[in-house]
């Protein structure tokens, strides 16, 4: 993969940089590329079984487009439909990269270092779990250059702070604290900066360790409760937990805490 982002794999985790820190980890073409395949690769791989999305450098988590790389192709495309080309990156690129983050059946971790703006935003809003720096922003910026929504945040945010500061956020762009965010529901946690990249993976590998099968059933009963009816959503969890009750980590589980053990897990 490109080294606008690195992807390892060590023990169950899979660990996703961005890495374009002299850019404030901007999506330039390339990056957006490597993130997608790194994304899928994660997702695809059974012997991955949780996933930290993190970024290089102490001033951004990615602040989304790479402007400078966009006006060119703007630039390029003049005429009344100079967009259409350009845009065809959030079919391309962006709509996979939230595709493959939200639909792993494994839970992901998104470390945010510093500032998220714009698709950086929705990237980590994708995440199950975010992990943030107390030096950390956060700002929805699409209004602020002329743009809707996308990278899927007109779907998370206002799932997560509600439809109305949702509109808010969206319609007036500014920058979010770490504090505030975390008060809205944005992050999960707020840790020291200094702590945040040794404390992300202390998280994520307790996930990677942990029952693979259940948090992938919790994923998907989360995904599908919130838009369905009660009964529906009764029949979604009968259907989940029947299937995780057949996993030999529910019986390691089980054993575990009869004879006292802290349980071994083993992802199946």
């Amino acid at each position: 993969m490109a080294d606008t982002v690195l992807y390892e794999v060590s023990d169950g985790l899979a660990t996703i940089t961005l890495n374009r820190p002299e850019a404030m980890n901007a999506m330039n073409t390339e990056a957006k590329v490597a993130l997608r395949e790194a994304a899928r690769a994660a997702a695809a791989d059974d012997s991955v079984r949780a996933v930290l999305l993190t970024a290089a450098g102490d001033r951004a988590f990615c602040v989304g487009q790479d402007l400078k790389e966009h006006v060119g192709g703007l630039m390029a495309a003049r005429g009344p439909d100079s967009g259409e080309g350009v845009m065809s990156t959030v079919q391309e690129h962006y709509n996979p990269i939230v595709r493959a983050l939200t639909g792993a059946a494994k839970p992901v971790v998104a470390a945010v270092n510093g500032v998220a703006a714009g698709a950086g935003f929705g990237f980590a809003l994708a995440a199950d779990y975010r992990i943030v720096a107390d030096t950390a922003a956060f700002n929805t910026s699409f209004a602020g250059v002329a743009l809707t929504a996308d990278s899927g945040i007109s779907w998370t945010l206002p799932r997560v702070v509600g439809p109305s500061r949702a509109a808010d956020l969206l319609l007036f762009p500014r920058s979010i604290t770490a504090r505030e965010a975390y008060e809205l529901g944005i992050a999960n946690r707020i840790v020291p900066a200094a702590e945040l990249a040794a404390e992300a993976v202390r998280l994520a590998r307790g996930l990677a360790e942990g029952p693979t099968l259940a948090y992938a059933a919790l994923k998907e009963s989360l995904a599908f409760g919130i838009s369905h009816s009660l009964e529906e959503t009764l029949e979604k969890e009968d259907e989940l937990q029947t299937r995780a009750g057949s996993s030999e980590d529910h019986l390691i589980a089980v054993r575990a805490f009869v004879d006292k053990e802290k349980p071994e897990y083993l992802g199946r």
